[in-house]
């Protein structure tokens, strides 16, 4: 592996991925992204930089209309559902946001209307009519991408009305040859309307400039090339009613096309974060928000997004952000799409695979984790899930060679020094190749290989393992007087376990927290491999990660399909699934002391798949409740929130401890469960009445 150099003094970096959209459920193809995301980000951490990531729901459009048009309900309802569902996938699959939060917010709002003004009283935005694609049949303008037919360039069928995903040209969807309705089939017809215009080529200097400056992966700079040979269209920004978005400041009928709204929710999401941290500093940015997004801001600000957005990241966002006075950001990273079994994701072969349905049949999701970390490098190139390979590098790699480690050296430390370490290393000539090993891994985490990451670090397991092969521990110790030999080659051969859970900790968090359990020692941070872990007491060893079966993979894909990536309308009303209960007096009512509470303490509770433990304050009393809204709500989502406590509750002894009181919600249960949110100005500890 060649050694790169990499960032040692401590650094301010805001990161984000690209904005899932807020109609459909988080499936694998979408994981790549946040996997990756995340597992560069906890590296970072790791590192001692001040590191923030942060993300939200793409909640606008017309198909975010459409759908929750579909379903009975109001977008509102949509988004806020979809927005429950895709935060529990995440928190599924260990993705670590410091913040998540929607594109449908007062802030997004805010920004928008605002940076629109910037460009417009500079003269960057323009208005003309177009004649645009309207279906008679569902009467309305269509979005681009409810249009499909030939490509104008490349002639490739079945394209969609803002770009080919073959030849990667964009044009107008009047542009396209055959096209239909995706609505209704109907060819559509060419109609007039007045439309909003980003004169992007005003900023093809600027943009030049940047790319020049910026970290972009050498593809994309290719790609940028050949869009800036092609010349930059203006951009239309605008779309007409009806559209669920928000509406065009003194424009009536006019609304932000999704794409202008949609990255400014990375803005929307951070400062959110800064105004929540100002009243709870126990949240991750005290940070002001200009100092992050003023022109001359000294942050770092990176991009993870697929290739298939790479036009509106690296042309038209930063030249907004410069048109409004704005920094650009430092680096955007683009990956490449998701392959299963060598072949796009099918419902019918049950590969279109849900985040919940591969956690509800596979459950453990650092299996995908360490897979996808393992395929991954720094460019765009696709890459495959093949489940065969998949068991092959669980089994082998995690349990066999990694886990395995740790699993040949307890049971003698245990079982016969009774936990207790060596005072001494037997190799540390070893040792030290473990340690030196780490700079050639920060490099290459630095620089997104991390597939290079994990073959270094399976390597140096197979040098442990052969260390212990050769040392023979087991035969050592049937062996009278030669105890301190087993205890330090044992001690040595857990001390290489423990620097190799540090470099996989990005990859693997859950694993690495309880293999620090097991070595009764706190998180590790990447200064903490240097020194040997030596006349210390362990714990009881226990099985650190399982083997996947095929019989996991077989369910999950079977699962799959069934109606992948539905979302079920509602049969009945609410009252009709539950109806109102008998009448009671107010005397009975009045026995009841509701209270409000903040949530200052949430977390889960090990062996409890639906409770989560909460810490509240009524107001100067603190108590501890027991609430069965896993599934609902993260921990992260509860702290600082103000909801309604049955305070005058009996407590009750559970099987994890005693809950004193009752949480307040709405909803039949599972995912479906809304606590009750006072208005501002309500404090903890008053009574409702």
């Amino acid at each position: 592996m060649a050694r790169k150099l990499i960032h040692e003094t401590p650094r301010t970096i805001l990161v984000t991925s690209a904005l899932p959209y807020a109609n459909g459920p988080i499936h694998l193809g979408h994981l790549v992204e946040y996997i990756q995301t995340d597992i560069w980000v906890r590296f970072q951490k790791m590192r001692g930089h001040d590191c923030i990531y942060v993300c939200a729901d793409d909640a606008h459009g017309t198909p975010i209309m459409l759908k929750a048009r579909e379903l009975g309900i109001t977008p509102e309802q949509l988004i806020e559902r979809m927005g429950r569902e895709h935060r529990a996938d995440f928190a599924g699959f260990l993705i670590a946001f410091d913040n998540y939060y929607s594109t449908h917010s007062p802030e997004n709002r805010a920004f928008a209307e605002e940076i629109y003004r910037r460009l417009r009283d500079k003269g960057f935005i323009t208005k003309r009519i177009i004649s645009q694609a309207y279906d008679p049949e569902a009467k309305m303008f269509l979005p681009d991408r409810f249009i499909k037919g030939e490509c104008p360039r490349c002639g490739s069928p079945d394209q969609y009305g803002d770009a080919c995903e073959v030849c990667g040209a964009t044009y107008a969807p009047t542009d396209l040859r055959h096209a239909r309705s995706v609505l209704s089939g109907a060819t559509p017809e060419t109609r007039e309307s007045e439309h909003y215009f980003f004169t992007l080529g005003k900023f093809e200097g600027t943009l030049t400039e940047w790319i020049k400056r910026g970290s972009l992966q050498p593809e994309i700079r290719n790609k940028l090339n050949e869009w800036f040979e092609a010349g930059l269209q203006d951009w239309d920004i605008s779309r007409d009613a009806p559209y669920f978005g928000f509406e065009i400041p003194d424009a009536p009928g006019k609304y932000f096309y999704v794409w202008l709204d949609a990255p400014i929710g990375y803005m929307a999401s951070f400062k959110n974060l800064c105004d929540r941290a100002q009243l709870n500093p126990g949240l991750p940015s005290g940070a002001s928000f200009n100092e992050y997004w003023a022109r001359d801001s000294k942050t770092e600000l990176y991009h993870f997004i697929g290739k298939d957005i790479a036009y509106f990241h690296t042309l038209f966002w930063p030249a907004m952000l410069e048109g409004a006075d704005l920094r650009k950001p430092t680096g955007v990273y683009c990956h490449g799409f998701l392959t299963i079994n060598g072949q796009k994701m099918s419902k019918s072969r049950g590969t279109f695979i849900t985040a919940r349905t591969y956690l509800e049949h596979v459950k453990n999701p650092e299996y995908l984790r360490y897979y996808f970390a393992a395929k991954l490098g720094a460019g765009i190139d696709d890459i495959d899930l093949n489940f065969e390979d998949l068991i092959y590098r669980v089994n082998s790699n995690l349990v066999g060679k990694f886990v395995n480690i740790a699993s040949r050296c307890a049971g003698f430390i245990n079982k016969q020094f009774q936990g207790r370490l060596a005072d001494k290393l037997a190799d540390e000539p070893l040792f030290a190749r473990f340690v030196a090993a780490g700079d050639d891994i920060s490099a290459a985490y630095e620089a997104r290989e991390f597939k290079n990451v994990a073959t270094e670090i399976m390597s140096l397991a197979d040098l442990a393992n052969q260390y212990i092969d050769q040392h023979k521990p087991w035969a050592l110790a049937k062996e009278p007087g030669r105890e301190d030999e087993v205890q330090t080659i044992c001690t040595m051969g857990l001390n290489l376990f423990r620097i190799l859970t540090a470099y996989l900790r990005p990859v693997l968090p859950r694993m690495a927290e309880r293999a620090e359990a097991f070595l009764n020692i706190d998180s590790l941070t990447w200064s903490d491999i240097k020194q040997p872990l030596l006349n210390h007491t362990i714990k009881e060893f226990k099985p650190l990660m399982t083997r996947i079966e095929q019989h996991e993979i077989n369910t999950m894909t079977e699962a799959s399909k069934e109606g992948a990536g539905k979302i079920a309308p509602s049969a009945k009303s609410a009252l009709e699934l539950e109806p109102i209960a008998p009448q009671i007096e107010y005397e009975d009512f009045a026995k009841l002391d509701l209270r409000l509470a903040k949530i200052v303490q949430a977390q889960p509770i090990e062996g409890a798949d639906k409770l989560l433990k909460l810490r509240i304050d009524l107001g100067g009393e603190t108590r501890t409740i027991f609430a069965g809204i896993k599934a609902a709500y993260t921990p992260e989502q509860l702290i600082g929130r103000l909801t309604i406590v049955v305070a005058n509750l009996a407590p009750r002894k559970m099987r994890f401890g005693v809950s004193e009181g009752m949480l307040l919600a709405a909803g039949p249960g599972g995912k479906d469960i809304f606590l009750l949110k006072p208005d501002a100005g309500a404090q903890p500890g008053m009574r409702l009445k």
